[in-house]
């Protein structure tokens, strides 16, 4: 009776824990499909456009990524994403040279998540509806005291990153945005775009962030209700391995 007790309470264990661990599972897919829906398909640039497409091959797909032995200020990288999992990088070439590939599809008020990894020597950015910038600097281990508007975490010459969470050079990064976009009547904008939170690797850098204008480096075209996601490629090195991008109902 002892050891069939016993078998029977080890079968309850069992069927406990695969219960736990089932629900783990669904509650992290939903969290993932809670991010929104994933722009770029891992394999190619369908679903974006250049803004420079004279200099759109310092964009390239590659298979993996990770921080060059032999130089700190470049991504060593490896394939060329054919199967499915890829990156997109943008090579190391001078500042001032290149191209920034930004979303076809528009969006107005909306969740952005994105996982970046840079080297050392890097400046890159994401705008939201290509007009107002999250910075992305190499500025890793910068104390609070240093930080300005011009590093990472930054609402762009706007407003400072109350801290800078990122990770060494060559580990990824991961952005979540909620923003808040212009609002227009008869043609007119009658309340600025808002940094609603920005989070740098779980931590909240910004909140609450009016911008009254675009950031610099903008898509033409000015302010409007809806607009691309642009990252910035005509500055340094970067690979992004994940944008998502999840429409909120507009209050």
């Amino acid at each position: 009776m002892l050891r069939r007790n016993l078998g029977r309470s080890i079968a309850l264990l069992v069927l406990i824990a695969n219960i736990a661990l089932l629900t783990a599972a669904v509650r992290a897919a939903d969290d993932k499909e809670d991010l929104g829906e994933e722009m770029f398909n891992g394999k190619d640039f369908t679903g974006w456009k250049m803004d420079n497409p004279k200099q759109a091959w310092v964009w390239k797909i590659v298979s993996t990524a990770k921080l060059d032995p032999k130089d700190h200020n470049n991504l060593a990288t490896t394939g060329d994403g054919h199967e499915g999992h890829g990156l997109m990088f943008r090579v190391k070439h001078e500042e001032g040279y290149g191209a920034n590939p930004y979303t076809e599809k528009k969006f107005g008020d909306c969740q952005v998540h994105v996982e970046f990894m840079i080297p050392g020597g890097s400046n890159s950015g994401i705008y939201l509806m290509g007009q107002y910038e999250v910075q992305i600097l190499s500025d890793y281990g910068l104390p609070d005291n240093k930080i300005n508007i011009h590093n990472t975490g930054a609402i762009y010459a706007t407003r400072k990153a109350r801290t800078i969470p990122l990770k060494p050079y060559g580990e990824w990064n991961t952005y979540d945005i909620v923003f808040q976009a212009p609002r227009f009547k008869d043609g007119k904008k009658i309340q600025n775009a808002k940094f609603i939170s920005v989070k740098l690797n779980g931590v909240v850098v910004q909140e609450n962030v009016d911008t009254p204008k675009p950031t610099g480096g903008q898509l033409p075209g000015g302010e409007k209700p809806v607009g691309p996601l642009m990252i910035q490629g005509d500055h340094g090195c970067v690979a992004v391995r994940s944008v998502r991008i999840k429409p909120l109902e507009q209050k």
